[in-house]
């Protein structure tokens, strides 16, 4: 059983989740069970992370719009997804920007730590799925890269 502890819109959740078996993860939040049924099955992923000093220096957002930004065709190509459950702290590309595998897209907060999340492979961003301050589960698409 993991347990992973949400801020969402200034409200805390204690979330532990207790099973997940292909599309369906079995949790309880606040001590309420639920299951929960996510598009496609959920499989153990690599982290591509690197930790962030906390005192590093200010960053400047890229996508300070606030809206999510998505491309008019829907989205294919490599989607980049987060390795863990966090909150968005800033969002560094935006649709139509050229990227380089291991470029920074998004950074993300989890488990009190900053990590990095890189694109892994050349190409457009052609959606942004998420934007600074959302709060997002492990393998949640954040950037697609046409």
């Amino acid at each position: 059983m993991k347990e992973y502890k949400f801020k969402i819109n200034g409200a805390d959740y204690k979330v532990n989740i207790n099973e997940v078996e292909g599309q369906e993860i079995k949790l309880d939040v606040n001590g309420t069970s639920y299951t929960v049924t996510v598009d496609k099955e959920m499989r153990a992923q690599k982290p591509r992370t690197s930790v962030v000093k906390t005192q590093a220096a200010p960053r400047v957002a890229a996508a300070a719009s606030g809206n999510v930004q998505r491309a008019s065709a829907p989205s294919t190509g490599s989607k980049v997804t987060t390795p863990l459950p966090g909150t968005i702290l800033d969002v560094f590309v935006n649709v139509g920007d050229q990227v380089k595998a291991g470029q920074r897209v998004v950074l993300l907060e989890a488990m009190k730590m900053e990590n990095n999340i890189e694109a892994d492979t050349d190409g457009t961003v052609t959606a942004v799925e998420v934007r600074k301050g959302d709060a997002v589960l492990e393998g949640q698409t954040l950037v697609v890269i046409g």
